[in-house]
């Protein structure tokens, strides 16, 4: 028998994503985020949904573009950090021992440390109540070569990214592959 929790934020996993921006005077800034993910694969795109209130927020308002960086599990401590603390009040670069790396493609930093990164250009603006949701156009991946697999993508038991518990606002690690998609499936196709 299922037990009716009321309407809430509850979907497991969700991932621990690092917003980086600029400010308006071109300070850094990183975020943690877990309200987000892929929305689109032609063009690729991510969503995130920050509230107004966030530092961040005003960042990608104003330069247009954002990045998503995907820290593994030894990063829980930093990423936890970007996530209590305001860039308004406090350098998180600095404090958590980040190196702040301006991007190419677009305007915004990531951090050197993320094993992963998408640089996004700011696609669509969505006002949805108390969360704005930004989309952006996925410019680039970059990946460190040691989290690449044989076929020249990440590995997500090279990369342990950090996934985040809505229910009761915990991080986790990933487990093992139990099963390839779009295969495991097949034996119940008649």
């Amino acid at each position: 028998m299922k037990k009716s929790l009321g309407a809430r934020t509850l979907l497991f996993p969700a991932p621990v994503l690092m917003v980086g921006t600029y400010d308006r005077d071109g300070r850094p800034n990183l975020m943690n985020a877990a309200w987000g993910g892929i929305c689109c694969s032609q063009p690729p795109c991510i969503a995130v949904s920050l509230r107004k209130a966030t530092y961040s927020w005003a960042g990608i308002v104003e330069r247009k573009a954002f990045t998503i960086g995907i820290t593994g599990e030894s990063g829980v401590v930093e990423a936890d950090y970007a996530g209590i603390v305001s860039g308004r009040d406090v350098d998180k670069f600095a404090v958590a021992g980040l190196t702040p790396v301006k991007s190419d493609l677009v305007d915004a930093p990531y951090a050197a440390e993320f094993p992963v990164v998408l640089e996004c250009r700011l696609l669509h603006t969505i006002e949805i109540g108390l969360h704005t949701q930004f989309i952006g156009e996925i410019i680039d991946v970059k990946a460190e070569t040691d989290v690449l697999d044989n076929d020249g993508l990440p590995d997500i038991m090279k990369v342990k990214p950090l996934i985040y518990d809505t229910a009761h606002k915990g991080y986790h690690g990933i487990g093992p592959l139990l099963g390839k998609a779009f295969s495991v499936g097949k034996g119940l196709q008649s």
